[in-house]
């Protein structure tokens, strides 16, 4: 299987400027686990997780003064979708991370993540690719 069966296509993209609690809000209301951070000053592309957000959290900042911009990864591991689910989790697990951002020509058309991987391992949990990442 490919990653571009297991991915989730919707993709928030938000800017550097966004608080953090932007952030959680617009990945909340999207049912996402990350963000895809475009800052378009730098043409620069990274990316901002839920565990970004809880360690800026769990270190007492302020997510209102946070900014996304702050806290994003921007050394960013890219899949491709014509990866295989192996090739991704091989990345995720190498790397430590539980997201990679999927691109292709024209720039990021998905996200696939642990679960969705885990979802198509895992018979039982077969089924359509719902929005929850």
């Amino acid at each position: 299987m490919l990653v571009r069966d297991a991915m989730s296509t919707v993709v928030l993209t938000i800017g550097p400027a966004h608080t953090l609690r932007q952030a959680a809000r617009l990945m909340s209301a999207r049912r996402v686990g990350a963000a895809v951070v475009l800052d378009t000053d730098t043409c620069g592309l990274g990316i901002l997780t839920e565990r970004d957000i809880l360690n800026s959290i769990g270190a007492d900042q302020n997510p209102d003064h946070e900014t996304a911009g702050a806290h994003t990864t921007n050394n960013v591991v890219f899949a491709a979708p014509t990866w295989t689910l192996e090739d991704a989790a091989e990345a995720m697990t190498h790397g430590g991370f539980r997201h990679l951002v999927v691109l292709d020509g024209t720039g990021p058309v998905g996200i696939v993540s642990v679960r969705d991987i885990i979802r198509c391992w895992t018979p039982a949990l077969r089924r359509p690719h719902s929005l929850a990442g």
